[in-house]
């Protein structure tokens, strides 16, 4: 008995003991008090901090990088551009942060990192890093894990020891604001219509350098113009002045805007506005950038096959390992790249807002069987979704203007926006348009739409390894391939890693589109019943036609820029002929009538 009674009170206090150890162990790992998760509250960027703070961003191609950086700066911010992310920065992204995250996060945080250990090894004390720089970026919401990079950066920014570094947020739904609601990045009418114009410049001069550089007959000329001509834009951007109405006003009307604040600032927007798009000092911009673009020499009797890129927004943007250099491998293996521009990602959201205010309107009607009584509240209800859509349908009709209205004083060789109806409707069999993540439906409706209208003889989908909205796409792409037995479609996930496979994949793929160009561009040739020798002597008289900006009509149904050119050289060559024998008939009428 006096055993058993000793063995009792040691295992008493063997589970005492126990339970003590667990207690202080699940209050070292704070759970013995489980608190919700609150958002960390941000030191706000205010705007006395403005003239020492330095606003940093990426992400883009190296056009809309440098527009945006040039804007940023003629509205009194010093903003600078992070490099563009490599290998090593996605190392960099995984060791500090989560795992499971899709390689875009890896490869911007470990970049943002990277950046600013370089700035403290350059001797910049990290206080001063974490009290003079911001991060700028895009944040959204969702179902794809976009919605989370908030919360990555500033993961990842306190195992790398930047703890408190401020991220600021331009977000799809409310626009640009932190957590704190600060005032230091405060969105104007200059700053608003400098970014439409910085990135719907970068868009246009995205798409021209991709049409021309793999036809140009001095190699890197294009490059060389390009980057003179972009930094002839941004200083026109960066050193523009501003349009104020009490300076501008003839002088009757001086008195009466100064009195009057709603007058001033209704005037003042809209002068802003007319100076921002229809400026002499804009439109004199861009038609010297468009002189400097046309002096580039081109021979577009080069076959070559013309790839698609579509994708996720960040893979098929970026132009540096995050997408194994995908452009500039495709160029090197003799294709045409069709880059997407984002104006079409701005369409599709503003899309997408109407579509889904439709789906919503009768959920929120009064009553399923109104009587006569709600009247008022069904009307109140039809007018709310009237309203809606007539603001998103003047919202859309405008960004297409000012796009398309760029790319005209541009040299107008710019491919114009997909329309979002089409593509939706296309895409409709195999995708639902109201699915949300990532680019929803537009992976499938470009697919579909590039292929029918024979605009490209490949289709290339960019996306990051494991990106959710992608795979459902992808896992869709297979039945579209199936009912379109010509389509050449290839999905490549990116990753810091499998450079080499992916180049091997795509070279497989471009193999066939190079086949359907080549085939494509002998029964052109063959068709206009002329030789090559012919075309290129007809060329070599008559220069504009080695001139990028030299408009070639397009031809339906015909994918490749040199089947498209030889053609129209051949109705040129007709018509010129046409033209001569007519002159020669007529000159000969007057002879023969006196001789009889």
């Amino acid at each position: 008995m006096a055993t058993n009674f000793v063995n009792i009170e040691k295992d008493s206090e063997i589970k005492s003991r126990l339970e003590a150890e667990r207690a202080r162990l699940r209050k070292i790992a704070g759970l013995d008090q489980p608190e919700h998760f609150h958002r960390p509250i941000e030191r706000a960027f205010t705007a006395d901090q403005r003239a020492r703070t330095t606003i940093l961003f990426g992400g883009f191609t190296w056009k809309h990088e440098d527009l945006i950086r040039a804007v940023f700066q003629g509205c009194g911010y010093r903003c600078e551009k992070l490099p563009v992310p490599n290998v090593a920065a996605f190392q960099t992204g995984k060791e500090y942060g989560n795992n499971g995250q899709c390689n875009p996060t890896y490869f911007t945080v470990g970049n943002l990192v990277q950046y600013l250990q370089f700035m403290e090894k350059e001797g910049i004390p990290r206080q001063k890093i974490l009290d003079d720089y911001v991060f700028f970026t895009a944040g959204s919401c969702g179902p794809c894990r976009f919605g989370m990079y908030e919360a990555e950066y500033r993961f990842a920014l306190k195992n790398a020891g930047f703890d408190g570094f401020r991220v600021l947020l331009f977000k799809d739904s409310d626009g640009i604001k932190a957590a704190s609601g600060e005032p230091g990045l405060k969105f104007t009418v200059d700053f608003g219509f400098g970014m439409l114009n910085a990135m719907q410049l970068g868009d246009v001069i995205n798409d021209l350098i991709y049409q021309i550089r793999p036809y140009e007959v001095n190699a890197g000329e294009t490059d060389s113009v390009f980057r003179e001509m972009v930094d002839g834009l941004c200083n026109d951007l960066r050193n523009r002045k501003s349009f104020e109405i009490e300076q501008s006003a003839p002088e009757w009307l001086k008195p009466k805007v100064k009195s009057n604040k709603i007058l001033r600032n209704t005037l003042n927007a809209f002068g802003k506005w007319h100076e921002h798009m229809w400026g002499k000092d804009y439109l004199s911009a861009l038609r010297n950038a468009r002189e400097k673009m046309n002096s580039i020499e081109v021979d577009r009797t080069r076959v070559k096959s013309t790839v698609k890129i579509t994708g996720e927004f960040w893979a098929q943007i970026t132009e540096g390992d995050g997408n194994f250099h995908m452009f500039e491998f495709l160029e090197r293996e003799g294709a045409q790249v069709l880059v997407e521009p984002i104006a079409t990602w701005v369409a599709y959201l503003m899309y997408q807002s109407k579509a889904h205010a439709k789906a919503k309107w009768p959920v929120n009607r009064p009553h399923r069987n109104p009587e006569w009584y709600d009247f008022k509240k069904q009307f109140a209800n039809y007018i709310g979704l009237r309203k809606k859509l007539w603001g998103i349908g003047v919202g859309q009709k405008m960004w297409n203007f000012f796009y398309h209205r760029t790319a005209k004083n541009m040299g107008g060789i710019t491919h114009h926006l997909a329309p979002q109806e089409e593509l939706a409707e296309l895409a409709n069999p195999f995708y639902n348009q109201l699915a949300r993540g990532g680019e929803g439906h537009l992976e499938v409706g470009k697919n579909v739409y590039y292929t029918i209208h024979k605009f490209a003889h490949m289709v290339l989908a960019l996306k990051p390894f494991g990106c959710m909205p992608s795979s459902q796409s992808d896992g869709v792409q297979s039945a579209v391939i199936n009912k379109f037995k010509d389509m050449i479609f290839l999905p490549i996930e990116t990753s810091g890693e499998g450079e080499v496979n992916a180049h091997s994949r795509v070279q497989m793929a471009l193999g066939e589109a190079k086949v359907k160009a080549k085939a494509e561009f002998e029964q052109c040739l063959k068709s206009t019943g002329k030789s090559m020798a012919e075309i290129r002597e007809y060329i070599d008289e008559h220069p504009e036609l080695k001139r990028p900006f030299y408009q070639v009509p397009h031809r339906e149904g015909i994918a490749g820029t040199a089947a498209q050119f030889v053609l129209h050289v051949s109705d040129r060559i007709d018509k010129d002929t046409r033209s001569w024998k007519k002159s020669r008939v007529t000159a000969a009428t007057p002879a023969t009538a006196s001789g009889d």
